[in-house]
Parts: structure tokens; sequence; C-alpha cells
């Protein structure tokens, strides 16, 4: 089980090979990688800057990590969220769940991700070709999802 944050890019391969090497008692790997958009409510975004407190973060996503590992049958997990200024095509993070079947990696893999997206402590800011930054607010639609586990 890793959780990680950080400025620096992944290798979603790498980190699948990594996870899954020499194991002979998984039989699903579910994946979700979020990936910095060059369009949000149709105006172009230049850059995207997440802000977190490093230690704060971690606490909370080996958190989130644990209680997916008590709900499911997992293998092995990886958490990978990255922080500063980030480009439209950048990878932002990286949920991987191991299990011996996949209904248990594709579970904890969407209950991390919508947790993730509502209570991990990550601030969005996105910054427009002209230097326009703003804020952006949390949205309904995710604590919805959040809510049904």
């Amino acid at each position: 089980m890793a959780v990680s944050v950080r400025t620096g890019d992944f290798d979603m391969a790498a980190e699948i090979a990594a996870l899954t090497a020499g194991r002979t008692d998984i039989g699903a790997v579910v994946t979700f990688t979020g990936i910095c958009r060059g369009q949000d409510d149709g105006r172009d975004v230049c850059a995207l800057t997440l802000e977190t407190y490093e230690e704060m973060a971690l606490a909370e996503l080996s958190r989130l990590e644990a209680e997916a590992r008590q709900r499911w049958p997992l293998q092995g997990s990886t958490i990978i969220h990255r922080h500063g200024r980030l480009q439209p095509g950048d990878n932002i993070v990286l949920v991987i769940c191991a299990s011996a079947h996949r209904h248990a990696a594709f579970e904890a893999a969407s209950f991390l991700m919508d947790y993730l997206k509502t209570r991990a402590p990550f601030w969005k800011a996105e910054e427009a070709a002209g230097g326009e930054r703003r804020w952006i607010a949390a949205k309904t639609e995710d604590d919805e999802a959040a809510e049904r586990w």
C-alpha cells in the first residue's frame, strides 16, 4: 500500500508493475488517472495550481486508503496526488487498486476517487491565458457521489 503527495510526475505503468511484481494473488487491477484539462466550463485553461499542506494531505490519503482496505479485500493499492503548477495534459492523480477479483478493485477505486474529490485537502486555482486566476469551488455532484458510500 503506497500513498504519495508530490510535485513530480508519475509513470502509471511503472507504478502498476511495482504493485504487482511477483504477485500471483492479484486477478484484477483497476486504475484511474486524473489529467489536467485545457478547458473548463467553456473557458481555456493554461495552468492549474494545486495547493496543499503535504503532511495533512498524506495523513488524509492514508486514512482513506486504510478505509478502502477495510471495506474491500485489496491485495494492494497506490494513491499518488500531485501539487504545484500543472499544464494541460499533465497528470494530477493516480489511483490503483489490486484485488483477487474485479468487483472489489472497481469499487475501491471508485470510493477512493469520490472521497479524494471531496475530502482530500487540495485547493485548485485555474489560470486563464490572460493571467486571470480563479479558485475552483467544490461541486455538488462530487459531494453526492461521495454520499453513496
